[in-house]
């Protein structure tokens, strides 16, 4: 059975807009207790906001759906491409309710690398600090790059092992 529409009159329908309106007025702003306490006062013009990687976990799951039919594919590349989605967004998904990024690639499309921050210098027994090329490091003020590196060993130069051989067998004298 088909329930009519029930009619409404125009004074009718304006106390019922003022009704749902202080409804609203009423209600308490939302505290976003499906993701992790750590996230939630990051401002929505971050680039790892939680609205943005929403809109990335929408985007993702359509990339997904429309990749469905690669999941059983006999081509390994078409069958990687559904994995990564799909690890993707179970990244994205644990991001969210962990607070831990735990990917390499971020953004709607996977269009831009994961940087690291060095928040602890490690340093060699002569002194020296012991840094890695593309990462960030506070004392000097940025990316360490492959010319810094270049520089550095040049510095640090290391005498060239020589190879030592464990049996000199050719080389003894037959008795």
């Amino acid at each position: 059975m088909v329930r009519k529409k029930r009619q409404l009159s125009e004074e009718q329908r304006q106390e019922l807009r003022e009704r749902l309106e202080k409804a609203r007025e009423a209600k308490a702003p939302s505290q976003q207790l499906t993701i992790n306490e750590s996230l939630r006062g990051i401002p929505d013009t971050d680039p790892f906001s939680p609205a943005r990687v929403r809109g990335w976990i929408r985007n993702t799951q359509l990339k997904l759906k429309a990749l469905r039919g690669l999941k059983d594919s006999k081509d390994l590349k078409e069958r990687a491409m559904y994995v990564r989605e799909e690890v993707y967004l179970g990244n994205l998904q644990n991001y969210l309710r962990t607070g831990v990024y735990c990917d390499n690639r971020w953004g709607a499309e996977q269009q831009h690398k994961v940087s690291y921050k060095c928040v602890a210098m490690a340093y060699y027994a002569d002194g020296t600090a012991k840094r890695s090329v593309g990462v960030w490091y506070p004392d000097i003020g940025g990316k360490y790059t492959v010319e810094m590196a270049e520089e550095d060993n040049a510095k640090r130069s290391v005498p060239d092992k020589v190879k030592v051989h464990k049996s000199y067998r050719n080389m003894r004298k037959k008795v």
